[in-house]
């Protein structure tokens, strides 16, 4: 059997990208301190560990030898995927190629915000104009409405019900809610709903251009999303434990 190659006889070519990553900013090098924080996150997102590729920061580490291999264990058995690490001695460096990981040079300038999370309310920054108030559909009982664009770096979150932004969602912005997400302008940071494995939940925008989708654990990130979508107004439901994206009607 032969393998089919274009004209040129180029099985692949390289191509520059953008691709959405979350970084994990290590301010500790103890395996069991990592656990034991990871353990708590996952109990209150577990939609957020699924199988989602990190970048692990050690930038904040003073530490020319990290027990990385342990590390990496850590992340995998909660659920992330290390694909690379930024920062460190040469021997980080070393051990990072040694376990099949990619390798970056510390981020002097630039260095993007820490993933905060907005306090609870309907406080939100007015630097950019939200569009008009308006109903949203509801899957369940509103949590909290939040008005306003949610930007790169922030989480907003719903633990209990669904979340309505009247904005914009920038990326590198996360939306997290027990209950359905509507956001009121353009999604393009990541969306997660039914964090604790509601498959009732859904997301509603009025722009797709998301990272990433999330509903109950089952996930799409944007190079899984058929182009034709991108751009309207959507709805992304559960439909026979696969994430069915439609446009609104």
């Amino acid at each position: 059997m032969s393998l089919k190659v274009d004209r040129d006889g180029m099985a692949f070519t390289f191509k520059g990208g953008m691709l959405p990553m979350t970084v994990m900013e290590l301010t500790s090098a103890d395996p069991e301190r990592i656990r034991e924080q990871l353990a708590g996150k996952l109990s209150q997102s577990p939609a957020f560990f699924q199988h989602t590729p990190v970048v692990l920061s050690v930038e904040q580490l003073d530490e020319p030898h990290l027990a990385l291999e342990r590390i990496c264990a850590v992340c995998r058995a909660h659920k992330l995927l290390p694909v690379a690490v930024r920062g460190g001695a040469d021997p980080v460096k070393q051990s990072s190629w040694a376990l099949g990981l990619g390798w970056f040079p510390p981020q002097e300038a630039g260095r993007p915000r820490t993933l905060e999370s907005v306090p609870v309310g309907d406080d939100a920054p007015a630097a950019e104009a939200p569009i008009a108030d308006e109903p949203a559909p509801s899957t369940g009982a509103v949590g909290r409405i939040y008005r306003g664009t949610v930007r790169s770096g922030q989480q907003v979150t719903a633990p209990e019900g669904d979340l309505v932004v009247v904005g914009a969602v920038n990326a590198g912005a996360e939306v997290l809610a027990g209950g359905s997400v509507h956001v009121y302008g353009a999604l393009r940071g990541r969306a997660l709903a039914g964090i604790h494995g509601d498959a009732g939940a859904a997301i509603f925008c009025r722009e797709l251009r998301a990272e990433l989708l999330s509903v109950a654990g089952n996930y799409k990130r944007l190079e899984d999303i058929d182009p034709r979508l991108l751009g309207i107004g959507v709805q992304v439901r559960l439909n026979d434990d696969q994430l069915g994206i439609a446009p609104l009607d």
